[in-house]
């Protein structure tokens, strides 16, 4: 395509980005093909394009965030092929990624997330703060500044991620679809604030990734992709002219290549048809839901007619999704009725819910089973009959495209065909009525008019009743009629043209903003709604502060800023803080008393052949001592045998005829002894005090018949230098420290960098300064201090619970275990690193702590003992030599002259896992 006038002078502009012969595959994938392209500096320029043609991907290469497989990528004039190069000019751009909020932190407030972006760039303190009020005010935010982002709808968290995108004066700002999943009005609003900030800040570059073509039309120029290629750049005039088209859509779709073009159909709304008689699909009389003192859904009333497609527009979080979970009996109403086909919701009437299909905001696919696999396990979940699935699947392969990707994963998908597979999964029962809440956002044009034509086949072929949300004003136009909701109440209801009508708009759009404008207005006057500050330009000029800048390479201030996040995140995270402090405390509890070898009053029984008073007194002799408990005498060796396996008694004696004889003459005497071997540690105690028992009597009675002992020629005489009385507590008390320690703060850590991941912020280290070991260290700080709180806890139960003191040096102790916390918590940094999911950092880093720790560190069997494999990870394992410090600071009175060989090898264990970790975790995405 020739590019016109505009395009000409676009073209010309000095190239804020430059990408030659670029290509991008995610597996069999390819994303970007060859694209060889130049965006000019100083200009709104936009990607459009169906969904999965490289977009985000060419987006994310340009601000730093991805990883280039192949061509080159200049921006700013930066080519960023080397860590450097990208560390030099990363703190020039700026980058909102897609997806509501992905680059905020849900627990801190607004004003702590725009102060935390300013400390990655290194603004000081008074810095920071003129910048957070100035962002705050030109953005309306000021009311807010203490909210939770979390509690943000979807317009206040796109302009929070403005702010945090903005604090460090970008010359490029990168968007990756920002306005996707918000309202028409929050949409203008975003769109007036950008303008107000390039007005502020003219010399400003903005790159933007949109589905929404009423946005595309403003921007200075448009680049349309399609299968990982640019099929033309031009401003959006030059695409429709040069394409004989009046709308940007049916120019992208012009320029599709002709096989894709030549299944395109527009989408044609046939009339629909009314059925007189009969109850309505869905009545809602005075729906009411409450949450607390907030009144998320207040008296909301609404008929639904059978085959109907009803839209339900309203701003975001204005209640859309609560009214939908009510009138599907996934939430129980605080007042007012619902029905469904004549018969009252109620979750509890399985016959009335088959009659309902479900499309939820975020698709209710199981990831880990492939598409047939997802239509079959919901068809088994409504009860479809075995014999009518097969068909049915196929069915619905067929009629929702999905035929050629039956054997797929889900996450393998494109996000259209992840779209028919949810509305496949709804139908595959059948239903009469399909509740979607908004099923279509974030897909493009190409697949949102294929759905529409599903759904329009449903609902005048099959007489599908359809219940819609969505905030696409030219989908809602579709609909037979609406709804326009704000703040949990119904504004207006009717068909779309009589609306706009009514309102005296042009469209739907404008009606819309139109009834929005007027309620927020009236809730204004009422005082139900707090008067928000006027959207101002941000200032043009670059303010000059005598405050500290960033390093280049390391900077412990940005370390700081990520131990400052972390802990904001760890003080307002009740489950974390209850793993902490209550699951220390209860498994110190647990396992102290719980690793319990000690034979204490065990039930023993006897069978005597011998009967006579000396047998008698052996017996009770045993039974005299504190470790034993008499059980009733056995019958014979059956009766033995079925005791012991019933577990009711762990030690049978036989004393054989003759013991008594045996004895007065000072001949050999033995006894028989069945010792229950389930547990061989508690077995070999028990067999120790048996025998030391026995000896002890027989030296009693030898002693007392002829005053000498028995005739032994020499004997030892046993002492026990440390835990002279030989109690499970004192040995086993210290050895739990090391366990405890390398399990909790291991586990606490290896969440907080893989939590990232899972939510996406972890594009934030992608794009901000902040180097690798400044953020795993940063994320580390926190959890060293639980881990020391853990420590004294541990300890403090130590000596007041169990009775255990600290005979050697205190400080000796805590200088190893400060060192032990850091290998551990630098273990859980290694496993985060490692892994991407939050399930499996929970799994590999509790079965790799613990089993070394149980196995290999000395804590049953000595590490000397040990052989081959074992061997080696009991020499190089830190439990080891911390386990050697606590039992003797413990138990053997050492301090740090006799403990000095332990502390190398745990500080050794430390920095190599954090050096491994930060290898393992790029600083791209790959």
């Amino acid at each position: 395509m020739k590019p016109d006038a505009a395009g000409a002078e676009l073209s010309s502009a000095p190239p804020v980005a430059r990408l030659r012969e670029v290509s991008l595959r995610y597996g069999a994938t390819l994303a970007l093909d060859r694209v060889s392209l130049d965006i000019p500096a100083g200009r709104m320029v936009g990607l459009i394009g169906p969904d999965g043609v490289g977009k985000s991907s060419l987006l994310a290469m340009v601000a730093g965030a991805r990883a280039r497989q192949a061509g080159q990528v200049q921006v700013l004039g930066v080519d960023l092929a080397s860590a450097r190069a990208r560390q030099r000019v990363c703190p020039r751009i700026a980058y909102m990624p897609q997806g509501l909020g992905r680059n905020l932190y849900a627990t801190l407030s607004v004003r702590e997330n725009i102060d935390f972006f300013g400390r990655l760039f290194g603004q000081a303190r008074a810095e920071r703060d003129e910048r957070v009020a100035a962002l705050l005010d030109a953005t309306a935010l000021t009311p807010f500044a203490d909210r939770p982002a979390g509690k943000l709808s979807g317009g206040m968290k796109q302009k929070l991620g403005l702010c945090c995108a903005l604090i460090h004066d970008p010359d490029l700002l990168v968007l990756d679809e920002p306005t996707t999943g918000v309202d028409p009005l929050s949409r203008r609003h975003f769109w007036e604030l950008v303008a107000h900030i390039r007005d502020g800040r003219p010399g400003m570059s903005v790159l933007i990734a949109t589905a929404y073509m009423e946005e595309a039309a403003r921007f200075d120029l448009l680049i349309a992709m399609n299968e990982g290629r640019v099929l033309a750049s031009a401003s959006p005039d030059a695409l429709r002219r040069d394409t004989g088209t009046a709308t940007l859509e049916a120019a992208f779709i012009a320029l599709l290549p002709p096989a894709q073009r030549a299944g395109y159909r527009p989408v044609e709304i046939p009339p629909h048809v009314t059925h007189d008689g009969g109850a309505p699909a869905i009545e809602a009389r005075g729906l009411t839901m409450r949450f607390g003192d907030f009144t998320a859904v207040d008296e909301v009333s609404f008929r639904i007619e059978r085959g109907e497609i009803f839209g339900f527009l309203g701003s975001n979080g204005c209640g859309k999704t609560t009214t939908m979970k009510m009138l599907t009996g996934l939430l129980p109403a605080s007042a007012g009725s619902a029905e469904l086909f004549g018969h009252p919701v109620d979750p509890r009437d399985l016959a009335t819910r088959r009659r309902v299909g479900y499309m939820s905001q975020s698709f209710s696919l199981y990831r880990e089973l492939s598409v047939r696999q997802n239509l079959v396990l919901h068809a088994k979940i409504f009860a479809l009959p075995d014999a009518s699935i097969p068909g049915r699947v196929a069915e619905m392969a067929e009629r929702f495209d999905l035929a050629g990707v039956l054997d797929e994963l889900p996450d393998e998908l494109p996000l259209g065909q992840r779209q028919r597979l949810s509305l496949a999964v709804a139908m595959i029962h059948a239903p009469e009525m399909l509740i979607l809440d908004e099923p279509t956002s974030g897909v493009d044009p190409v697949a949102r008019d294929g759905f529409w034509r599903i759904m329009l086949d449903l609902s005048r072929r099959d007489g599908v009743t359809i219940f819609v949300s969505t905030h696409f004003m030219n989908e809602a136009e579709r609909c037979d009629r609406v709804s326009l909701m704000h703040a949990g109440r119904v504004l207006v209801s009717g068909p779309p043209a009589a609306i706009a009508r009514e309102m005296g708009a042009a469209s739907l759009e404008e009606a819309f903003i139109g009834h929005l404008e007027a309620a927020i207005a009236q809730r204004l006057e009422s005082g139900e709604e707090a008067p928000p500050a006027p959207v101002r330009p941000t200032e043009s000029a670059p303010r000059a502060h005598a405050g500290r800048r960033p390093r280049p390479h390391f900077d412990p201030w940005r370390l700081l800023s990520y131990a400052w996040r972390e802990t904001l995140e760890l003080r307002r995270d009740r489950v974390r803080q209850a793993l902490a402090v209550i699951g220390t405390g209860l498994l110190m509890i647990v396992l102290g008393y719980g690793f319990n070898f000690d034979v204490d009053e065990l039930t023993f029984a006897v069978l005597d052949r011998d009967g006579t008073a000396l047998s008698r007194d052996y017996v009770a002799n045993l039974a005299g001592s504190r470790y034993f408990v008499q059980g009733p005498p056995l019958r014979n060796h059956e009766d033995l045998d079925r005791r012991m396996r019933a577990g009711d008694i762990g030690l049978a004696l036989e004393i054989p005829p003759g013991f008594a004889r045996d004895v007065a003459r000072g001949a050999p005497v033995g006894i028989g002894a069945w010792i229950d071997g389930a547990m061989p540690t508690r077995a070999e105690t028990l067999r120790a005090y048996t025998v030391g028992m026995h000896t002890q009597w027989l030296r009693a009675r030898a002693l007392e018949t002829t005053g000498a002992p028995p005739g032994e020629a020499f004997r030892i005489e046993t002492r026990y230098r440390y835990n002279p009385e030989i109690e499970s507590i004192p040995a086993m008390v210290p050895a739990i420290m090391p366990l405890l320690l390398m399990f909790i703060p291991s586990i606490l850590t290896a969440l907080s960098v893989v939590r990232e991941k899972e939510l996406g912020s972890i594009v934030n280290l992608y794009v901000t300064p902040v180097t690798r070991f400044e953020f795993l260290l940063g994320k580390q700080l926190p959890y060293v201090v639980l881990g020391m709180a853990n420590f004294v806890l541990m300890t403090l139960l130590a000596v007041g619970l169990f009775g255990v003191p600290v005979r050697g040096s205190l400080p000796a102790l805590v200088a190893a275990a400060l060192l032990y916390v850091l290998a551990s918590t630098a273990f859980g940094l290694l496993m985060s690193a490692f892994v991407r999911s939050q399930i499996a950092a929970v799994f590999g880093t509790a079965i790799l702590s613990v089993l070394p720790c149980v196995q290999f560190s000395g804590l049953l069997d000595p590490v000397s003992s040990l052989e081959g494999l074992g061997a080696l990870i009991g020499k190089v394992y830190p439990a080891t030599y911390f386990l050697n410090v606590a039992r003797g600071t413990f138990s053997k009175d050492l301090g740090f002259a006799e403990l000095a060989y332990a502390y190398p090898p745990i500080l050794a264990a430390a920095v190599v896992l954090v050096c491994v970790a930060a290898s393992l975790l790029k600083k791209q995405e790959r």
